[in-house]
Formats: C-alpha cells, structure tokens, sequence
C-alpha cells in the first residue's frame, strides 16, 4: 500500500465541495470557420519546394503546404496545392530548406527568463574570482540599499562548494543581494540580505528548506528551496513595465530558436510566493491579450495551492483568453534539485550520510489539493527529480484515478529526472507524461557520480528511451532560464547524449530517434498540454506554426540537427526574423 492509499480517506471531506468540471482535451473554440471553408477559398500563403516534417503520422513528409486564415488548408505536392494559389496569394519557394513545426517548449519560466536577460548572469562563471569580479561590477553605480539581483550560479563549476556570504560581503557593504543557482531551487544571500531577513544561528530551517550553515551555526548565506522565501520576500516586487518588457523579450527570444508555443510555470519556485504567478497574469498576460504584442502561443500553470482561483477563472473564460494564451493547469512539488542536493532519493547523497533530499511539500496535502485539482478538471504537473520522489507522485497519481474515477486528465511528470529500474514503464502503463529537459543532461554529466554514485548516476538518469520503450510520452522543454531556450540543441542532445568534451555518449541505450525527439518537442508537447488538436503538428486544420532550417535535405538535418533558424511562422505569418 502506498503513502496517498494510506491517507487517501482523509481527500474525501473536500472533494465534495469542488465544483465539477471534466477534463477534456482542449475544444477547437477558433476553429470553427473551418467548418465554413470552401473548396473555391484560395491560400493567403503557399510554401513550395520544401522538405516538411509533418509530425503528423498520416503523412510524414510533404513537398508543398497552403494556409489561409492562419491555418493549414493543404499538405502535399507542389501540384496538390496550385489550385490554391492566385494572384494575392504569398508563393514561397524554400530551395528544399527543411521546415518543421514550430517548437513546443514544456517547460519554461517566461518571464524569469525575460527578466534574467536584463539582469545580474552568472553562468558562465567558472572561479570565485569571476563570481566576485561580477558582482562588484553589478554594485558600481548601484544606489545605496538598491537590490542586487541575478542568477545562474552553478557551484559544480566553481570546484564543487557553494559560494558563501563571506564571498561578497566586503564589496556590497550598503546593497543585498540575492543570486539564484541556476536550478531556481537554492540562492546566496550576502550578510546585508541576511540582516534584513533576521537570519541568524537561531533561525530554524523551515519545513521543505535549510538554511546552511558552517559548523558553529553560522549561516552561509545559501537557502535552499523554501528557506529562500525568508529573503525573496524582501526583495521589492518588478514593475508592471519591467514585467511586461521582459515578456516581449522572452517572446522574441523564443521565435529566434524556433519555438511558437510554450508552457509557462511562472515565477513560481520554491520559497516564491503563490501570488506572482497571479499578478503576471492580471498585469502581463491580460495586457499582452489585448495589445497582441506577443506572438508566441503561452500556455500557463498556477501554483495549485491556488487552485480553486484558477477553477473560477476557467470558468468564466474556459481554457483559453484567445489563440495565444491558454489556461494550462496547476503545478505543484515534491522535491528540490540534485544540484542543490535537495532532490528525493531512496538512498543517501554521496558523502551526506543523512542527506536523502528534501520531501518540499506535506503529503497529505498534496493528496487533497490534487484530488481537488483534477476532480475540478484541472489538470495537474508535479516536479520530481529524485527517485523516489517520482515514485510517490506515481503513486500519487495511481490513487487519484482509484479516488476520482477514469478520464482523460494526462498527468504530468515535470523533469522525472532519476529513476529506479522498474520505473521507466510506469508512465506508459499510467498514462502519465514525463516533461524532461535533455539540456540538463549536459550540466549534470560531469558531476552526477559525486553527488549519487556511478552505479546511479549511470542506470537510472535521464532514462527517455526507456520511458519510450514503456510506452509512455515525452515533452520536451528547457527549464528556461535554468537552460537556454533551445529545441535544435535538445534534440541532438536526444539523440547523441554526448556531453561537453565527453568523446562518446552517456548511456548509449537511452538514445532517442531524431524522429522521436522531433515528436516530444512537437506533437507529443502539444498532447502534453490539451493542445494537440491545434498545434503540434502540420496538418490540415490545425495552426500554421513552422519553422524554416539552414538545412538543404532531411540527410543533412539528419547528420546535424543543431541547424539555425532562418525563419519562424506563427498561424501563417513570419514573426521571425
């Protein structure tokens, strides 16, 4: 019997207080025109003369795609498709350039990313005196008592150890400071920071969170996951302006790589209030419905401690704003990173003979507000890292269906990062979608051994063909700003598992298909989401989302899959570049 069996009993009191409301996959609320379409009706755009990856596996390829009204009327031949064409129709010769769908990015942080771009970078920090040498350059000109603010740190890069207070503190006597690692799941607070926040070696770890400390009880200055709410809720909240320039900058940034849709998970990390995620809603996404200065499709989860708010607000617009903004669903944890050493592992970390991790959220919580969640039909993503934080969450959701009943609800895994042997097949067999980050892998290759051990750092990480092998599904993302948006650099790093200066692949087994990593970056992304009967793939009916390669032939794209960017199309228009 699992744990959510063992308290399962305890969901039922407030179940029957939720408001009802299935989970379906996404209805076609602006496709209906498309029901009104004739046969005399020519295309506003006629691609030709291209190598087009469909995604679709009725037709996997074709030569020729019209679209009108931002939609895909046809797929084919060149001839297929010029009883389409007249004199104001766009006809676009490719010179067999590749094009494939436009790019689904599962996971991201939208506007984190979009602030970070203007703000403190720290990733490609390499020794102490970089980290020092950067943040002094931040504190010239700074105002006395003005946030340094930044991020991106990794301290595998920097011998292994965590960077400390003691760091920076003589060169940020008057400014605090708080600097995330790169994984949004720890942070460095300088002494000034520390002070504000009443942090000392009497302050208790909140639960969920550590405060680390040197030997005599000192704190170092790093806060791991919850613990960083007692600095991050100090920090002054980003104007609206601020927020809503970052937005368009995030936006622009994912057209560069290609991507036209992505799942944004907010500023919501451990230790952030619920909130944030609410006011970017009201103050940023409300704004970009109107103005339409965004053309990069968002789908958008909430914290689900605030479920019955998105449940309201579901129904009072359904599960779309317009063609580019969607309510995704609700997101909540189970664990913190392995590089902050606080992802949930059966067995202890390496060297840390008491360290298994940190379980971030109440169990029994965590029943009661995913049970509320789906039953109210919203659908729910939960982060695991370790392994034995994706095992309770299967299990997790294996008490759900029993509790709730059988539906279309499409689980979701977010990173599902280590995993024991026999759980790889668990995620075709329930039904649940692992959202993975191959990018990560590359961070990781070099000093996952340190932090778990050889035996399951190289059996049990990153294990996406034997998740496909399981039947189950992949969505790729990025983590964004964890790692860059970059679905060409994912795919090959699906495919070849090759890490920086690493001379053959870690893990050869696990390697994907190109064909199969295209798909987890497209339709199977869209799946991921309810959005798969508009986006994800190039077929009739559906978005006009593609994307244009350098690539001259699918063998050459094969050979590289890393290729630029020429031009990214959302509905049927260039929006970049």
């Amino acid at each position: 019997m699992n744990l959510f069996s063992i308290v399962s009993a305890s969901a039922v009191g407030i179940l029957s207080a939720v408001i009802l409301f299935d989970t379906v996959p996404f209805p076609s609320r602006f496709s209906s025109w498309w029901s009104t379409m004739h046969s005399f009706d020519f295309a506003d755009l006629v691609v030709r003369n291209a190598t087009i990856f469909t995604s679709d596996s009725s037709l996997q390829f074709a030569e020729a795609m019209a679209v009108r009204n931002g939609r895909i009327l046809r797929l084919g031949s060149y001839s297929s498709v010029q009883d389409l064409i007249s004199a104001k129709t766009l006809d676009v010769n490719l010179g067999r350039k590749v094009v494939v769908p436009g790019f689904i990015d599962s996971h991201v942080h939208f506007l984190n990313g979009g602030l970070q771009m203007g703000q403190l970078q720290l990733q490609n920090i390499r020794s102490q005196s970089e980290f020092v040498r950067s943040i002094k350059q931040a504190v010239e000109g700074k105002c006395k008592g003005c946030w340094i603010l930044g991020g991106g740190w990794n301290n595998d890069f920097l011998g292994g150890s965590f960077p400390t207070s003691s760091w920076i503190d003589d060169i940020t006597p008057n400014n605090p400071v708080w600097l995330y690692r790169t994984d949004g799941h720890m942070g460095l607070a300088n002494h000034f920071s520390l002070k504000l926040a009443k942090i000392t070696n009497k302050t208790k770890d909140p639960i969920g969170g550590t405060v680390l400390r040197f030997s005599d009880g000192e704190p170092t200055g790093v806060l791991v996951d919850t613990a960083m709410k007692l600095v991050v809720s100090l920090i002054p909240e980003i104007s609206i302006d601020e927020r809503r320039h970052a937005l368009v900058r995030a936006s622009k940034h994912a057209l560069s790589r290609g991507v036209t849709t992505v799942v944004d998970f907010g500023r919501f990390l451990p230790g952030a209030s619920t909130d944030l995620v609410w006011q970017d809603f009201l103050d940023v996404y409300k704004w970009a419905n109107v103005t339409n200065e965004v053309f990069v499709r968002v789908s958008l989860f909430f914290p689900m401690q605030t479920w019955p708010s998105l449940v309201d607000l579901v129904k009072k617009n359904g599960k779309a704003l317009n063609e580019n903004i969607y309510l995704g669903g609700v997101k909540t944890f189970a664990d913190g990173s392995l590089g902050s050493r606080s992802a949930l592992f059966y067995k202890t970390y390496v060297n840390e003979p008491d360290n298994y991790g940190l379980l971030v959220m109440d169990p029994v919580w965590l029943l009661n507000a995913t049970s509320a969640s789906d039953r109210s039909g919203l659908q729910v993503a939960i982060h695991a890292i370790g392994d034995k934080a994706n095992d309770m969450i299967l299990d997790l959701y294996d008490s759900i269906v029993s509790l709730n009943g059988l539906k279309d609800r499409r689980f979701r895994v977010e990173h599902a990062q280590h995993l024991s042997s026999e759980t790889p097949p668990r995620f075709g067999k329930q039904g649940v979608i692992a959202s993975v980050q191959p990018q990560h892998l590359l961070d990781d290759a070099d000093f996952v051994e340190k932090k778990i051990g050889a035996h399951r750092a190289n059996t049990g990480s990153y294990l996406f063909q034997s998740i496909l092998t399981g039947g189950g599904r992949l969505a790729f993302g990025s983590d964004w700003p964890v790692s860059d948006i970059n679905p060409l650099e994912a795919i090959k790093t699906a495919t070849t598992r090759i890490p920086p200066g690493w001379k053959s692949a870690w893990n050869t087994a696990e390697c994907m298909s190109l064909d199969d990593a295209i798909i987890a970056s497209t339709i199977s992304a869209a799946y991921a989401n309810f959005l798969d009967n508009d986006l994800g793939s190039l077929s009739t009916g559906k978005f006009a989302d593609f994307v244009v390669l350098s690539a001259n032939s699918w063998e050459e794209f094969s050979k590289n899959p890393s290729q630029s960017i020429l031009a990214t199309y959302v509905s049927g228009v260039q929006a970049h570049p």
